[in-house]
């Protein structure tokens, strides 16, 4: 079953006039809940059936009225990520340009929270917040479905971005359809590593390995998402590219380790790694498991978070 993860009077569904002052978009990151990484396809892409699942843990873009495209930023991964014309925010922008017939023409500055090559598709959410802000900034009036499509000429998470919540992936994950979840809330504990894994490198692991896949079809999860009990999401929890993660990085198997011991009901590699999540019970037990996880000194952070929660949004 799906259900619109927004009501159809929301300010995003209007028809909106160009600001003129400066937008603020606000962009979660992503977990995957359910991972299952089937054949390479004839574009060189697995085909997958992931869960989808957005969590507090939030980058910010904001977009003003300027000569030329432009990219700053602060934060997480400051002087380490490109600013330049690879950059996917940077893509996005000319892409939507590229469909409204506008000038690519703004100044963004990156507010970043979200750590790089985490599993937590960073990257990803900044294009989905850049699609969103200019879009407001210039007055291009498309709707969240309009700006999905375009997404999904760009990669393969930022469609889910921009939409939120919880949802089903297919396709090399771009297809995305929302998952009734009944509006209840999950609680989750990240563990940060000191460094990102490339996703790349994750999936060339995973097809030497040649390792067999488990999570299978995710009929137990959805179920399970609808039964509202921790306990029982925390045995449907599945990611097939944990074991190549683990290969390349065996010392995560130590942070795992260390959230079931300190109280985790489940514990996974998020998407393809290294950042690991475990599911508590609630806020407090999810605090208790961030403590725990502190003092291990595991890992390079550790946060909580709480899911779902709504895409890209303009603040």
């Amino acid at each position: 079953m799906t259900e619109p993860l927004f009501s159809e009077d929301e300010e995003f569904d209007r028809p909106r006039l160009a600001a003129h002052g400066p937008v603020r978009v606000r962009v979660p990151a992503k977990i995957n809940l359910h991972l299952h990484v089937g054949p390479v396809r004839s574009d060189g892409f697995h085909e997958l059936t992931t869960v989808y699942h957005a969590i507090g843990l939030y980058d910010e873009i904001t977009a003003r009225r300027g000569d030329t495209l432009t990219l700053t930023m602060e934060g997480e991964g400051t002087g380490e990520l490109s600013l330049g014309e690879d950059n996917l925010v940077m893509r996005a922008v000319r892409a939507l340009a590229a469909e409204t017939g506008h000038d690519a023409h703004a100044r963004l500055h990156l507010k970043k929270q979200i750590p790089i090559a985490a599993g937590l598709a960073g990257g990803s959410a900044d294009a989905a917040a850049a699609l969103v802000a200019c879009d407001q900034l210039w007055g291009t009036g498309l709707s969240r479905d309009d700006l999905a499509v375009i997404a999904a000429t760009l990669g393969s998470d930022i469609p889910f971005l921009v939409l939120g919540g919880t949802a089903l992936g297919t396709g090399r994950g771009e297809l995305v359809s929302p998952i009734l979840t009944g509006g209840h809330s999950w609680h989750w504990v990240l563990a940060v590593a000191e460094e990102g894994l490339s996703t790349p490198v994750v999936y060339r692991a995973f097809d030497e390995l040649d390792a067999h896949t488990s999570a299978g079809p995710p009929d137990g999860l959805m179920a399970a998402l609808r039964q509202r009990n921790p306990e029982v999401l925390a045995g449907e929890l599945a990611n097939d590219l944990q074991a190549a993660a683990l290969h390349l990085r065996p010392e995560l198997q130590q942070v795992l380790d260390a959230g079931l011991d300190a109280g985790a009901l489940a514990g996974m590699i998020s998407g393809s790694g290294p950042t690991c999540v475990f599911l508590a019970e609630d806020a407090r037990h999810a605090a208790l498991i961030a403590a725990d996880l502190e003092e291990s000194r595991c890992c390079r952070a550790v946060r909580t978070a709480v899911g779902p929660v709504p895409g890209a949004r303009v603040l």
